[in-house]
């Protein structure tokens, strides 16, 4: 794989651990709360946040070239 990727999936291990580290009541209470969401709704959550990673990267795509 491209060491970019790689870089980017470390980003997000890294940023990803930061909350279970510094805040793990709020983080496990937000897991809990997001469990008792119904499907559809998580969904919706998923689907923004895969949206909006295509555009921040797709943004970046077109800066750096």
């Amino acid at each position: 794989m491209n060491t970019t990727i790689w870089m980017a999936v470390a980003l997000v291990l890294v940023l990803e651990g930061i909350g279970p580290m510094i805040y793990p009541s709020a983080w496990r209470k937000m897991v809990q709360s997001l469990s008792q969401l119904p499907d559809h709704l998580l969904r919706r959550f998923g689907g923004g946040l895969v949206v909006a990673g295509i555009v921040v990267y797709y943004m970046l795509t077109k800066t750096i070239n």
